[in-house]
């Protein structure tokens, strides 16, 4: 079967910043990708868990996106000023796809 190369990006950041950071893709002309709830880790800050908040506030998200190489530079941009203030980790990994018309 043959596969498609693409990246695939994976960024953590806080909750409440989520609607921030997919406005940004949908601008930046970036429309698929896949948003989960983060139930917890570890980081600078120390141990942290979703559980015990009382809001969505203090949750992080990551949001999954997996695209052509042509189009990581216009991710990246859009997202860096929704970043540049805010927890927040960007991490970019070669993957393979079996449909690529779909990216």
């Amino acid at each position: 079967m043959q596969t498609h190369k693409a990246k695939r990006i994976e960024i953590t950041i806080e909750a409440p910043m989520e609607r921030r950071l997919t406005d940004a893709l949908q601008a930046a002309n970036i429309t698929g990708y896949t948003l989960l709830p983060v139930l917890g880790g570890s980081g600078r800050s120390g141990v942290w868990s979703r559980e015990g908040q009382v809001s969505r506030a203090g949750g992080m998200v990551q949001l999954i996106c997996i695209l052509r190489d042509e189009k990581l530079d216009q991710l990246l941009e859009a997202v860096l000023p929704v970043l540049d203030r805010h927890i927040g980790v960007v991490c970019v990994s070669d993957c393979e796809v079996l449909r690529a018309e779909r990216f």
